[in-house]
């Protein structure tokens, strides 16, 4: 295997609508889909879908939604070994996409709450034949802290995506990680520091490097990225794209950075790749719905 992804799975309920109601009010949305989603699985998804062989780590639940999640898995050529049935609801993600794409997010972790530390060393042996460990924070803080220990004893890099973002995660026992890919606004959280400007970003992310984590990619939206280590400060600028839906944009970015990262070596050229793939993926509706296959983003990052 390449890529263990160990986190979460949801399923999107996504409402497009005109505007949010006001309290005890009632409005009708234009559309409605309904999709596989989830930070984790949709990570897991990229990377797959673009040619890597992924393992997925996660918990579904008793219900309807559970077949349908491992049958997409299973589809997008994701090893479901370790995909395990809890008896919980599956976990849920209303989203409300508004005329200008930008997006509100509700999640109900459900199955994904029970996910432990027990079933990392379940999976041991299969989580030491892969070559990156990618988490995000919609599983219990404990087993995050646990499957970077894991990769720290076993010699496996770990990438970090401290999203939704947590206040109570604790820096100490994240820094270890080879990549801590945050967002602007849970780069402030984390921090406690100001992201108006390019030069904050890099002031926040300064800090975390001082702490000792080792790289530092803050993706900012359709201003592209920025990596920071102690040797590199590189602006990474986006690829320009209209815009109809950014739900799961960040989850291609990471997806695809993955995947080429695994295949290249080359951060860089990842980070550029990842730029690309997640503005394609803003350019169509629903989340996993939206991520190019590895024959499709061939013609558009040459294009």
């Amino acid at each position: 295997m390449d890529i263990a992804v160990i986190g979460s799975n949801m399923v999107d309920l996504i409402s497009y609508i005109r505007r949010m109601p006001s309290e005890g009010e009632t409005i009708e949305a234009p559309d409605f889909k309904m999709g596989c989603g989830g930070k984790g699985a949709n990570q897991a998804v990229a990377a797959s879908r673009l040619g890597s062989r992924v393992l997925m780590l996660t918990r579904v639940g008793n219900d309807l939604f559970a077949d349908n999640t491992i049958r997409n898995f299973e589809e997008n050529g994701i090893d479901t070994t370790h995909v395990l049935r809890t008896d919980a609801t599956s976990g849920v993600a209303p989203i409300f996409v508004d005329p200008d794409s930008k997006n509100s997010i509700i999640i109900v972790k459900g199955a994904n709450d029970k996910l432990t530390p027990v079933d990392i060393h379940d999976a041991s042996e299969e989580v030491k034949a892969c070559k990156l460990i990618v988490l995000q924070l919609e599983i219990p803080l404990e087993t995050v802290y646990a499957a970077i220990q894991f990769g720290k004893e076993h010699g496996i890099p770990v990438l970090l995506n401290p999203a939704p973002a947590q206040p109570d995660l604790v820096l100490e026992k994240v820094k270890d990680v080879d990549y801590f890919m945050p967002n602007e606004s849970e780069l402030s959280l984390l921090t406690g520091m100001p992201v108006e400007t390019i030069d904050d970003i890099r002031n926040a992310a300064s800090a975390l490097l001082e702490a000792g984590v080792k790289n530092v990619i803050v993706t900012l939206g359709d201003r592209g990225c920025l990596w920071m280590n102690k040797h590199t400060d590189t602006l990474i600028e986006s690829t320009k794209v209209d815009a109809v839906d950014t739900t799961g944009a960040g989850d291609a970015f990471i997806g695809c950075f993955s995947h080429y990262l695994m295949q290249t070596d080359d951060v860089e050229a990842a980070l550029k790749a990842a730029n690309r793939y997640a503005a394609d993926s803003v350019t169509k509706y629903g989340t996993q719905t939206s991520y190019a296959t590895a024959k499709e983003f061939a013609g558009i990052y040459q294009g």
